[in-house]
């Protein structure tokens, strides 16, 4: 009998071991919310981030992801880098343009490119055919924006593998600019020292760490930041601002499996500090 009970227990720990990958496995989209406090704002505007979509597959015509926008019914949508990916035989860059048309035609839609579109050496195409959907792409440059009456100075930088002096150059620009609520769209998460001075910082680029284990740890490895990254996905409270960094859209793409790390959507809730 005591040897049937061992088995049963041994049995039933590998049955729960079995459940716990397979569950850390789930690729499904989630819709992932942050509520941020912005001084000086009298009417909440809410923001979608979505980045390192690498021209992944969502469905016909990309339905699942769309319509999970759709339902969130932003006020604007960034798109933070590694939107089209660098394989262009294997995901093909209209997957990503026809997304971005879709949702310029409802939104507000702006744009920074990330490392994939520079690798990849269209970088500057890639940046008109985006244009040509609607998408208004930012290159150091910052716009003022009127959002439910808000006035919110939005400022993007490309990735830095555009080239250092180029990157520095831009930070230099959106630094000395706009005034009002202070937003920067900028890929990379791990340049922190960089972005002082912003209200609230929008980024990706780190896939979430790619393999997490909820309440222990939060990203295992990420590029350009290493093993246990600092800052893999979440909400940051930096120096200086907020930060909240996406853990991207990629799934299929990605070289090891996502675990416990689902592809997310991003919804920022700008809301009335106290």
């Amino acid at each position: 009998m005591r040897g049937k009970g061992i088995k049963r227990v041994l049995m039933g720990m590998l049955a729960a071991l079995l459940l716990f990958f397979l569950l850390g496995l789930d690729t499904r989209l989630v819709v992932r919310r942050y509520m941020v406090k912005a001084d000086g704002l009298t009417e909440p505007v809410r923001i979608v981030l979505l980045t390192d979509f690498h021209c992944c597959d969502y469905g016909e015509e990309q339905e699942k992801l769309l319509s999970a926008v759709w339902a969130q019914n932003p006020d604007l949508v960034l798109l933070g880098g590694d939107w089209i990916d660098d394989d262009f035989g294997h995901r093909p860059p209209e997957r990503g343009y026809d997304v971005a048309r879709s949702l310029a035609e409802k939104y507000p839609t702006y744009y920074v490119s990330g490392n994939h579109e520079v690798w990849s050496g269209y970088a500057e195409e890639i940046k008109r055919e985006l244009i040509a959907c609607g998408v208004d792409v930012l290159e150091g440059e910052s716009v003022e924006l009127t959002l439910n009456g808000q006035r919110i100075c939005l400022s993007g930088v490309d990735d830095p593998s555009i080239g250092e002096e180029v990157w520095e150059e831009q930070m230099a620009r959106v630094q000395a600019a706009g005034e009002g609520y202070r937003l920067l769209l900028t890929h990379r998460p791990e340049r922190v020292e960089s972005y002082r001075g912003f209200d609230l910082i929008l980024a990706g680029h780190a896939h979430g760490g790619q393999w997490r284990i909820p309440g222990l740890l939060n990203g295992l490895l990420a590029p350009d930041q290493g093993w246990f990254p600092a800052y893999a996905g979440g909400y940051y409270e930096l120096e200086e601002g907020i930060m909240v960094v996406s853990r991207g859209l990629a799934r299929e793409t990605t070289r090891v499996p996502r675990f416990y790390n689902r592809p997310e959507i991003v919804v920022i809730d700008l809301v009335l500090a106290d």
